[in-house]
């Protein structure tokens, strides 16, 4: 389990902290380390946890972070291949995640090439964004974290956990951080252990803990 705090609703940085369970309990590996999140701070996502109702809730576009239980889908890169044993994506030019809502695309990573030009008309996430910004390494190396996974319209899309450009730099959404602590983590993960993503303000994190058996802080 990956888990993210921060320290309310429209708070765009947070601390990660990872854990294992050992027979019930929770217990934690490694370091915690600095993340920064969505400009906005966070809300509710669409994830694995049951449905909220005291907070924000996220909507396509609003720059917030999905707060929630969430999968841990494939990790994807620049380089064609990675020593992580998750399921890993090498990106090309023609690599787009569909952030238009109205597509039938919506919430997907594709390549163009197969799906044509059209179905990515409008997405402004081009995966290989060293070529396609000025050399941005922001998804050199990184993971999908499963926000929305169905496609909901316009509840969010492209949910990932990348690299920062800073520690005072927010995201569009996404979860980002150095980049000693994304290798950590691609070198951690395992996905025959059914790896989770939490992300939660303080307060709903203490408020849910025992229901979710969520790690103590």
């Amino acid at each position: 389990m990956i888990v993210v705090t921060t320290d309310g609703w429209d708070v765009d940085h947070g601390t990660l902290r990872t854990y294992v369970r050992d027979g019930t309990q929770w217990k934690e590996q490694g370091q915690a380390s600095d993340v920064t999140i969505g400009r906005h701070g966070s809300a509710w996502g669409v994830g694995l946890s049951p449905p909220q109702h005291d907070g924000p809730v996220k909507k396509e576009g609003d720059g917030r972070s999905p707060a929630g239980v969430f999968r841990i889908g494939e990790a994807f890169g620049y380089a064609e291949t990675n020593p992580t044993a998750l399921p890993y994506r090498g990106l090309t030019a023609s690599d787009y995640c569909v952030d238009v809502d109205g597509s039938p695309y919506y919430n997907q990573l594709v390549d163009e090439k197969k799906v044509g030009a059209a179905a990515v008309g409008g997405a402004t996430e081009a995966m290989r964004r060293d070529l396609h910004f000025d050399g941005d390494r922001a998804y050199r190396i990184g993971f999908v974290i499963e926000h929305n996974p169905d496609g909901r319209k316009g509840a969010g899309s492209c949910i990932f956990a990348h690299l920062w450009k800073s520690p005072t730099s927010p995201t569009a959404g996404c979860t980002a951080m150095t980049d000693a602590t994304m290798e950590r983590l691609l070198a951690w993960l395992d996905p025959s252990k059914k790896p989770v993503f939490v992300l939660l303000p303080k307060t709903e994190y203490a408020r849910l803990r025992d229901a979710w058996n969520l790690p103590s802080p």
